[in-house]
């Protein structure tokens, strides 16, 4: 069975529901703060030339609105910065976990199959037998069986019935139960039989 591949992990996005990349942060808070920067100069020209009270405290609203714009823009692409970060951190330790968890269950694994094959053997089936034994045990049904050995259906069906035949087994769920009964925990096994 093949693992799925992992991908990177997605870019948060804005409260709102709109992302902005970085880029158009910094661009949109470059036009920001220019604007602020010449309302600034404009209150400064307008004080020393004695323009109306209203009027400079219009501007000078303008300048603080527009450094406020910019100071929030830069903010928030602060914390998108470190949210990434950290989720990439997250990731890579996620990966890191599943990656050790794959090695080091390794050798169960191939032990488990080594014992099944071995079981195989003792029942005395073909290699083909013993090839849609295994499909059986991973789940496959039959119409799958066939495509993945490119075989008919028919042909899947009489070597799964030959499986349960020379093995002693009534079907598909004995012969689960026969080598994965003892997988599990016996607090579980136990239990299972009670009304939960």
């Amino acid at each position: 069975m093949k693992a799925k591949t992992m991908t990177e992990p997605e870019r948060p996005t804005e409260p709102g529901g709109g992302a902005l990349r970085t880029g158009e942060r910094a661009v949109l808070a470059g036009v920001l703060a220019l604007i602020a920067l010449l309302a600034g100069v404009d209150v400064a020209v307008d004080l020393r030339l004695g323009v109306p009270v209203w009027h400079v405290l219009a501007e000078a609203g303008v300048a603080v609105a527009a450094c406020f714009g910019a100071f929030h823009l830069l903010r928030g692409a602060w914390q998108l910065r470190r949210r990434l970060d950290a989720q990439g951190r997250d990731f890579s330790a996620f990966r890191q976990q599943a990656e050790a968890w794959r090695t080091g269950s390794k050798k169960y694994l191939d032990g488990l199959s080594q014992s099944i094959s071995g079981q195989l053997d003792q029942w005395q089936l073909s290699a083909a037998e013993k090839e849609v034994a295994f499909l059986l045990l991973k789940g496959l049904s039959l119409k799958e069986i066939a495509a993945a050995r490119r075989t008919t259906e028919k042909t899947a069906r009489v070597q799964s019935s030959a499986v349960y035949m020379k093995s002693g087994l009534a079907g598909r769920s004995e012969l689960s139960a026969f080598f994965l009964e003892d997988l599990l925990p016996p607090a579980a096994a136990s239990t299972s039989g009670e009304p939960g």
